[in-house]
């Protein structure tokens, strides 16, 4: 019986998540769902073409939890739009370095991107300051995660050598204070150290559009 290419993509995200990007090819895949490899490169022609289609697929799955409310307001929007991204890129092992530089499979995936930018649109943002703030967005989440996950693979399996403490112990205090003492936030409540940035960020487009409301109101008398 022949495979549904929608069954390779489940199983393909399955295994990355045993075995990590590194680990996943077409024949280990082949050799997990117990065919040859011909079967699989038959839907995929390359490792970078099953990525497309696992990243487009774990978009979908998960940007419909993202709220896209037109009345919300965009600061806070913007908010919930950047911790929405850093869950899809944590629902599985390598996640963010997976989806980072995949190409889209699914042009549905160019509908949240159309209602993301209008939010910021109807908030009065130009086009071009609308695609630097989403793109902004993204590009923060996935660095965090791919960072993230090199400390944290999978939810508590901490890699032991970024543990604080061992870290400290490594580190001349007396040479070193401040970038000793940085490891107790650098890797831990990756929660609160990822809403703060994006609080950062949210704050940083809101000044540079109030002074630029400024400058245009100013520049119109």
């Amino acid at each position: 019986m022949a495979l549904e290419r929608s069954a390779m993509i489940a199983a393909g995200l399955k295994l990355l998540d045993e075995v990590g990007l590194e680990g996943l090819t077409l024949r280990r895949l082949a050799s997990e769902l117990g065919v040859q490899a011909p079967a699989i490169y038959w839907h995929f022609k390359s490792k970078q073409d099953l990525l497309d289609h696992m990243a487009s697929s774990v978009l979908m799955a998960g940007v419909r939890e993202i709220s896209f409310n037109p009345r919300m307001r965009w600061d806070r929007w913007a908010v919930e739009y950047g911790k929405g991204l850093r869950r899809i890129l944590l629902l599985h092992r390598d996640g963010a370095r997976m989806i980072s530089g995949t190409r889209l499979a699914d042009n549905s995936l160019y509908e949240p991107m159309e209602d993301s930018l209008r939010i910021l649109s109807d908030a009065g943002f130009s086009s071009y300051l609308s695609i630097v703030f989403l793109s902004t967005l993204y590009s923060y989440a996935v660095g965090f995660v791919i960072e993230e996950q090199a400390v944290c693979p999978r939810p508590n399996k901490f890699v032991d050598f970024y543990d604080p403490e061992k870290r400290a112990r490594r580190m001349d205090g007396k040479r070193f204070p401040q970038a000793q003492k940085a490891g107790k936030y650098l890797f831990t409540k990756f929660d609160r150290r990822f809403e703060d940035g994006l609080k950062l960020i949210v704050a940083g487009i809101a000044a540079r559009k109030q002074a630029k409301a400024v400058a245009v109101k100013t520049s119109s008398k």
